[in-house]
C-alpha cells in the first residue's frame, strides 16, 4: 500500500501539472475569442483529444464494453459536465470578461466543489480545508489587486462573468462523480469514452454554428493553439486531474485550483513580457501556504489506509 506521504506528493504534483496545463488553455481561450465561437473552439479541442487518445484506447475498448454499458449513465454525465458544458461556458465567458475577473471567479471553484461533495456524496470539509481555502483566496486577491486592495473595489463585472461562475459548479459535479468510475475501465479508456461522448454532444451545436458561419482553416498560430488545447489541456491535464482526484478526493483536489492563476501569471511573464513584482511573490507564497494547509497528509490519511 502506498504511503500517505508519497501519495500526497504524487497527487499534489499531478494536480499542479493539471493546473499548469489549464492556465495555458485559459490564456489561449482569451486570445482566440474573436477567431472561434465557444462551441467551435471546444469542438475542435476535443477532436484533437479524441484523435490523440484513439491509438492507445481503441484496442482496450472491446474488452471493456460490458463495463461501459453498465456505467453508461455515469459516463454520459461526465461527458456532459466535463467535456461539453464546462469548457464551452468558460470560452463563452472569456469572450466578454477580463483576465482579472476570470481569475477571481476561478478561485471560487474550491467552494463549489465542497458544496457538490456535500450534496452528492454527503462529504463535508474539515476546518483545516476551509482555512486553507480562505488563505489561498487571500493570495489570489493579493495578485489580482497588485497588492492594493482599493483596486478590487474598482472591478466591473460583465456578462461573461456569469458564464464562468456557472461553469464552476459544473466542474465540481464532474470531479465529485469521478470517484464513482469503475477502476477496471482505466484512465485512458475512460477519458477516450467521455471525450468521444462529449464530442457527440457538441456535434449538433457545432453543425448549427457551421451553417451560420462556415468553418475556415486555422492559421499556423491558431492550429498550434488548438493542438495545445487538445493535447495538453484536454488529454494531459484531465488524466493528471483524474489521477489526483482518485488519490485524494474531489475536496482536497479542489484546493489546488488557486494554482491556476499563479501559473497564469507566470505564463504571462514568460510569453507576454510582464514583470515579476513583490506582490506576485507575496501572493504566490500565500496561495501555496493555503494549499499545503488544506491538502496536508493528515487531512486525507484515512482515505489511503
Amino acid at each position: 500500500m502506498v504511503s500517505a506521504r508519497r501519495a500526497h506528493l504524487l497527487a499534489f504534483a499531478l494536480l499542479a501539472l493539471a493546473n499548469l496545463f489549464w492556465a495555458g488553455n485559459w490564456i489561449l481561450g482569451r486570445a482566440l475569442r474573436d477567431a472561434y465561437d465557444p462551441v467551435t473552439l471546444n469542438f475542435w479541442r476535443w477532436v484533437v483529444a479524441v484523435l490523440a487518445l484513439a491509438p492507445f484506447a481503441l484496442h482496450q475498448i472491446p474488452g471493456k464494453l460490458a463495463t461501459i454499458r453498465r456505467h453508461a449513465g455515469l459516463l454520459a454525465l461526465l461527458a456532459l459536465a466535463g467535456v461539453a458544458v464546462f469548457q464551452t461556458l468558460v470560452y463563452l465567458g472569456l469572450r466578454t470578461t477580463t483576465a482579472i475577473n476570470a481569475v477571481l471567479l476561478n478561485s471560487s471553484a474550491p467552494l463549489f466543489m465542497m458544496l457538490c461533495s456535500w450534496v452528492i456524496e454527503r462529504v463535508g470539509a474539515t476546518r483545516r480545508q476551509i482555512a486553507g481555502m480562505l488563505v489561498s483566496l487571500i493570495g489570489v486577491l493579493v495578485i489580482v489587486s497588485h497588492g492594493e486592495p482599493g483596486i478590487l473595489l474598482q472591478l466591473e463585472f460583465r456578462a461573461g462573468d456569469a458564464w464562468i461562475l456557472i461553469a464552476m459548479p459544473v466542474w465540481g459535479i464532474y470531479s465529485v462523480l469521478l470517484k464513482r468510475c469503475p477502476p477496471d475501465l482505466g484512465g485512458v479508456s475512460m477519458l477516450f469514452v467521455i471525450s468521444l461522448a462529449g464530442l457527440a454532444m457538441l456535434a449538433p451545436a457545432f453543425a448549427l454554428e457551421a451553417l451560420h458561419a462556415p468553418p475556415r482553416w486555422p492559421t499556423a498560430g491558431e492550429a498550434a493553439a488548438l493542438l495545445y488545447m487538445g493535447l495538453a489541456a484536454s488529454v494531459g491535464a484531465i488524466i493528471c486531474w483524474n489521477c489526483g482526484v482518485a488519490l485524494v478526493g474531489a475536496n482536497a483536489a479542489g484546493f489546488t485550483l488557486p494554482l491556476l492563476p499563479v501559473f497564469g501569471a507566470v505564463l504571462a511573464m514568460v510569453f507576454l513580457g510582464e514583470t515579476f513584482q513583490v506582490f506576485h511573490a507575496a501572493g504566490f507564497a500565500t496561495i501555496l501556504s493555503g494549499i499545503m494547509l488544506a491538502t496536508s497528509v493528515a487531512s486525507f490519511r484515512t482515505r489511503l489506509t
